[in-house]
């Protein structure tokens, strides 16, 4: 097929390069410059898709990112769903198909690079339109650091789609003279292509770059293919211009229906004349020059329809002059035409927006249209800045913010090129003022000559000819979710006043545009339909991020496939890999599970650890556990609060184990927390915990106390911890420091010394013990882990010290009856299911504490973590097994069976010479003695219920 649809000359893409491109299985042909939705337009191609639930005929409306039509699927080596053809640039061998808001996910990994970058300036400006042009330019004489973003190719917004003059030259050589400006700034950096999708606290801005989309199969993979910037700013501008408004008639979705602007857009960018009889309808003057620019194109204007009963003079006069009438006072109410437009039906508008008098109706296959201008204040809206509603601009526009971000140009409602211009100097020597630099005097702007734009008559809703908006079922809100007049009308009549309720309630705006097209117009339809004066009375929906759609691919960035999620290893690792040590993932750490010695599998070589541990000596590096600096003044008030038992009252260089409970009662958490100082403790968590607890921690402390003088820091990873344990560990921590009194008077259980070790490392030293034995733990920098740990092997090597990994660990804490959150917790017990009554303070409050008031947590029924004994001793119940207490009544019963409880840890023990395992039973306490049964494939195993602590009940070992 021809171009039968392109000038012959004008515009901005390059004519030297053809490229050819597929659509929906047929091949045509673009120019280098083109996007696909300009491309297609070329080739008389309107026609995009059926709607997604009403299946009818949908064409290219926009051309921008505010397209609700024009939905493809890329196809190829980066096959993606759900892009817009209006943005999408064109390439050569470029293949796409249409959809109709359905796209699919290509099954196969991608083999392309998405990255990320976090930088820091003084200035951010959004848009590279006059406005953000002249902001960049201001902001950088300054000698500030500035970065400027724009969705587009190439800088100049609403200019590259326009025929303005700057000082009497065309504004593109403006535009061209403040690129070379800026570019010979040192302190100044252009992202093209780059689209802000989402504004967060503390000026913190998310864009997204497209780096190699536009080059198709050309570009090398060693590229990323987008990269999303994570920037931070003293001093935010937006410039993010405004969006045209389509208008609210019957039929009108039809192909041939499009924005003014966007038509003028194809005709002066890319040229592209989508239709050659065209009607103009519009509610204010930016539509005129798309009027004139038609005509002078060789298109023919048939009508320009003003719904202004008198608008500008000057503008009526020009239009005349081309040879355009002007229907003024009127508006189009409904459109012909099967597969696109035909023909457009115009009546009079009444002062009270009521249709009057006949109806003429004028053959056409083009219909521009220009419902007046949204400001695009989605980015300010996320900063938390609120919008007012404008009578006189008959828009919402910025009036507040918290956060240090101006606006400049059309997104504060200054439509007119003179005043964007002037805006955005002024917003950048404003905002490179307050960043601490000091700027020049805002420069008089260019002579442009063009003045403010008359008053727009904004027409909400054009009445049917049937006159009743319950069956209005041709008049689309929503093209994207074929949202109708009709459907507000039904939400109305059930009741609904809220703007966010029947935007629910009918979908509208919340398909991919987010409402960038339709969002306002529904305001102005719901406010027709309450009765309301203005839309101001009902003000605006949520703007949420992200701006525009986003694959989670880039937002994963490098974060995939093994890179996931991260691997975090302790200083010690290179030990443990070069002693053979087996690893287990414990979150994200890479844990020694065993260190086998030759001919040993697992059972063998936990066994020989555990006899170790239990009869000499053994260490194992701890430095996963969570750790959290507690500091401030009322460290200890918030510690009591958090924790079920007390620490405000903690000696200075003692340490307590606590149980954090969430607010339903049930045990979220556990560790030992040291007192350093007044106001300085050291909290340890479970290693795979200590993230959560950190956000527990803050979620608490700012938000329900933010009065508490308490500050919180993860150091997780700036210690290395060593634990030595066993009845000798006390000689092998004599040997490493010399200056230490281990004694047992001298050193007691739950407390920590402070010490220079012999090779003059300095060191904090706990008398703590997850195993039963006598054991410490050897705190220091973690970038000494490495040598301190060799220095403990060197030191317990006389004494056969054995290095040993978690599952020797979970022995040794089981047969104490230890439990370890996680596992033999499930979120449904509390610390009285777990037998600890002990580490329940009843004297102050804590969170969770009024859930142990409630019936169900003092149930006698409750599970209570016990220890279970199997019959035959050599066998080993499987965890997770359920118990139940009659396998004969189970069987004969059938599915579902009651179960009594489960069993959460299970292992063989050195020490006892058996099998042992703990279990969540009910009413466990009150069982000890029974006989309990799991049903399993091979055969039932009985298992008799005793005390959790196994081993050295009365705790006789743990001093040595």
């Amino acid at each position: 097929m021809t171009t039968s649809n392109r000038l012959p000359d004008g515009g901005r893409v390059d004519r030297s390069s053809v490229l050819g491109f597929t659509y929906d299985g047929v091949e045509y042909s673009g120019l280098r410059g083109d996007t696909l939705a300009s491309a297609l337009l070329a080739n008389g191609i309107s026609h995009v898709g059926r709607s997604q639930y009403r299946d009818r005929p949908r064409g290219i409306a926009t051309a921008g990112v505010e397209e609700a039509n024009a939905l493809v699927q890329i196809e190829g080596p980066w096959s993606e769903p759900m892009q817009l053809a209006t943005t999408v640039e064109l390439y050569d061998g470029l293949v796409a198909t249409s959809l109709s808001g359905r796209g699919r996910l290509d099954p196969d990994v991608e083999d392309v690079v998405y990255d990320k970058k976090y930088v820091h300036v003084d200035i951010l400006v959004v848009g590279g339109g006059p406005a953000g042009l002249a902001a960049a330019v201001a902001a950088g004489r300054s000698g500030a650091r500035v970065l400027l973003v724009d969705d587009q190719p190439e800088l100049g917004g609403s200019l590259l789609a326009g025929r303005e003059t700057i000082s009497g030259r065309p504004a593109l050589e403006w535009v061209d003279e403040a690129q070379v400006e800026l570019a010979a700034m040192g302190e100044v950096r252009i992202l093209t292509r780059s689209t802000a999708i989402g504004y967060h606290d503390q000026n913190y801005v998310l864009v997204v770059e497209r780096r190699a989309d536009h080059l198709g199969p050309r570009a090398t993979f060693r590229t990323a293919r987008r990269r999303l910037w994570h920037i931070r700013a003293r001093q935010v501008v937006l410039a993010t211009g405004a969006h045209e408004r389509p208008m609210v008639f019957a039929g009108n979705d039809r192909p041939g229906v499009m924005s003014a602007a966007a038509v003028r857009s194809y005709v002066n960018r890319y040229a592209v004349v989508p239709g050659r009889r065209v009607v103009v309808f519009t509610t204010d003057d930016s539509a005129y020059a798309t009027a004139l620019d038609l005509m002078a194109v060789g298109a023919v204007v048939r009508a320009l329809v003003d719904t202004r009963p008198e608008p500008p003079g000057d503008l009526v006069a020009a239009a005349h002059k081309a040879g355009i009438t002007v229907l003024a006072g009127s508006a189009v109410v409904g459109t012909r035409g099967q597969e696109r437009l035909t023909a457009v039906r115009i009546a009079t508008l009444a002062a009270d927006d009521s249709v009057r008098g006949p109806v003429r109706e004028l053959e056409c296959d083009l219909l521009a249209v220009s419902g007046g201008w949204n400001p695009a204040v989605e980015l300010w809206s996320q900063a938390q800045g609120t919008v007012r509603y404008d009578d006189a601009l008959a828009a919402f526009v910025p009036d507040r913010c918290a956060q240090q971000v101006v606006v400049a140009g059309s997104v504060n409602g200054g439509y007119d090129l003179a005043g964007c211009l002037l805006g955005g100097f002024v917003a950048g020597a404003g905002a490179a003022t307050r960043a601490g630099f000091e700027a020049a005097v805002p420069p008089a702007p260019p002579y442009v000559g063009d003045q403010p734009p008359a008053a727009p008559r904004p027409v909400w809703l054009v009445p049917g000819e049937d006159g009743d908006p319950s069956v209005w079922h041709e008049h689309f809100v929503d093209l994207q979710r074929d949202a109708t007049v009709a459907d507000v009308h039904r939400a109305v009549r059930a009741g609904m006043r809220s703007v966010e309720h029947i935007k629910r309630y009918t979908t509208i705006g919340t398909a991919h545009d987010q409402g960038k097209a339709s969002g306002v117009s529904a305001t102005g339809v719901i406010a027709r339909l309450l009765g309301a004066t203005s839309p101001g009375e009902v003000g605006t929906t949520t703007f949420r991020g992200p701006y525009m759609p986003v694959s989670f691919a880039l937002l994963a960035g490098r974060e995939r496939g093994a890179l996931f999620d991260p691997v975090r290893t302790t200083s010690i690792h290179p030990w443990h890999e070069q002693h053979g040590a087996v690893f287990e993932n414990v979150g994200q750490w890479k844990r020694p599970r065993y260190y086998p010695e030759p001919g040993e599998d697992m059972d063998a070589a936990v066994s020989r650890e555990c006899r170790a541990a239990r009869g000499g000596v053994a260490v194992m590096d701890a430095s996963t556990l969570g750790k959290i600096d507690v500091v401030g003044p009322d460290a200890g008030v918030f510690l009591d609060r958090v924790y079920t038992n007390g620490f405000a009252k903690l000696a200075v260089s003692s340490a307590r184990y606590g149980v954090m409970c969430r607010a339903d009662g049930m045990v979220f958490d556990d560790g030992v927390t040291l007192r350093l100082a007044e106001d300085h403790y050291f909290l340890t968590t479970t290693t795979g915990n200590a993230a959560g607890v950190m956000d527990w921690l803050e979620e608490w402390l700012q938000t329900e106390w933010p009065e508490l003088r308490v500050r919180l820091t993860s150091v997780t990873e700036q210690w290395a911890t060593v634990a030595v344990v066993g009845p000798r560990s006390r000689e092998v921590v004599a040997v490493l420091a010399p200056d230490l009194d281990v004694s047992n008077e001298a050193f007691p259980f739950m407390t920590a010394r402070q010490t220079v070790l012999a090779d003059g490392v300095a060191a904090r030293v706990c008398r703590i013990s997850f195993s039963g034995e006598l054991a410490y733990e050897i705190n220091v920098a973690s970038w000494h882990g490495a040598a301190v740990w060799e220095a403990v092997m060197a030191a317990g090597e006389p004494l056969g010290i054995t290095p040993y990994g978690t599952e020797t660990m979970h022995v040794l804490r089981a047969e104490k009856g230890y439990p370890i959150v996680g596992q033999d917790t499930d979120g449904t017990v509390t610390p009285q299911d777990l037998g600890m009554e002990w580490v329940v303070s009843k004297q102050k409050h804590f969170i969770g504490k009024r859930s142990f008031r409630r019936i169900d947590t003092a149930r006698a029924d409750r599970r209570h973590l016990v220890g279970l004994l199997p019959v035959d001793p050599a066998q080993l119940l499987p965890e997770g097994a359920q118990l139940v207490p009659d396998p004969a009544a189970a069987e004969a019963a059938g599915p579902p069976v009651h179960a009594l409880g489960h069993v959460t840890s299970s292992y063989h023990s050195a020490a006892l010479g058996r099998t042992f395992a703990l279990a969540l039973v009910e009413g466990g306490r009150d069982r000890m003695g029974e006989t309990v049964y799991a049903p399993l494939p091979g055969g039932t195993v009985a298992a008799t219920i005793t005390e959790s602590v196994l081993y050295d009940p009365k705790g006789t070992r743990r001093d040595g």
